[in-house]
């Protein structure tokens, strides 16, 4: 009863002040209980909730704040990159599944990658592409020199680190110079959308697994069979590349924007058809056996 008397009593004073004096400024402290009164905010239309889904502005950018505040050991400690490789297998099998099933007008860094990017998938991709293509590689050439007479078969083990120095080069260094070229264009146009160089490795890895069953299905020895399954392998994963850092590059100035996108496009081209050139399509006429024609035979052939 106490506390109900000073509220009436403060409300009665404050209409008395303010009968008294008209012109004054009266504060009113809301308490705990009150809610806030409601701004109309601008409208949303169908517009802003598709920017918001492809380029990953809502819960998205706070759990990477949050994901970035959990890194907080030293670089040269051993816990600071173990980060990069907590990853259960649900995860990485989602990732998997993203990259061979692309989205359209989905973002596959907002989707898959931005809550816990990781090291741990693109790199053992990278490892299985390296042996899969070195091992099918001398498989293939096996099978293309088989019942020849003179053809010896000869394991190429120097396939296996030539892979790995192409595969790997290609997963870091094009991801590493992508980078560094969205950070310098971010500085000249504020693009809404902005990608941490763990994540465009992120995506480069997991982009490079559906050519792990092509490599296996390059043993076929028929030239046609693999130009379509290189080209099948090359639309799903330039279809991520190219979804995913559209939204990075499309506040650019248009020409930069579409000369970004053909470039990743091509590198990735010249991975897949390099790779098949090399590895594959190795020439068939080096172990062809040489006729051998006797002198008589010459001699009666001219008669």
């Amino acid at each position: 009863m106490a506390a109900v008397d000073d509220l009436q009593f403060e409300e009665f004073g404050d209409a008395a002040t303010s009968a008294a004096n008209p012109g004054a400024t009266m504060i009113h402290i809301e308490g705990p209980s009150e809610s806030p009164t409601h701004q109309p905010g601008l409208p949303r239309g169908s517009g802003g909730e598709e920017d918001d889904d492809l380029l990953g502005n809502d819960d998205s950018d706070k759990t990477e704040l949050l994901a970035g505040q959990k890194k907080s050991s030293p670089f040269w400690t051993f816990e600071y990159y173990q980060t990069f490789f907590d990853v259960d297998t649900y995860q990485v099998f989602d990732r998997i599944k993203g990259s061979l099933l692309p989205i359209p007008g989905k973002n596959f860094v907002r989707l898959y990658i931005r809550s816990n990017p990781d090291l741990y998938g693109p790199f053992w991709i990278c490892a299985t592409l390296v042996f899969a293509i070195a091992i099918s590689g001398n498989l293939s050439n096996f099978l293309i020199h088989l019942g020849e007479k003179t053809y010896h078969y000869v394991p190429e083990f120097r396939k296996v680190s030539i892979a790995a120095t192409i595969i790997y080069a290609y997963a870091w260094l094009v991801p590493l110079a992508l980078w560094g070229f969205l950070m310098w264009r971010n500085s000249k146009v504020m693009n809404i959308v902005s990608y941490s160089f763990l994540e465009i490795v992120c995506v480069y890895g997991y982009s490079l697994f559906i050519y792990i069953p092509t490599a296996v299905l390059w043993i076929i020895p028929q030239k046609a069979v693999r130009w379509i399954l290189v080209m099948i392998a090359l639309g799903i994963s330039g279809s991520v590349l190219a979804m995913t850092f559209w939204p990075a590059v499309r506040e650019d100035n248009r020409r930069i924007a579409l000369a970004t996108i053909v470039t990743i496009v091509f590198l990735h081209t010249l991975l897949s058809v390099g790779c098949l050139a090399y590895f594959f399509d190795a020439p068939e006429m080096d172990h062809l056996p040489t006729a051998t024609v006797a002198p008589n035979q010459t001699v009666a052939a001219a008669k």
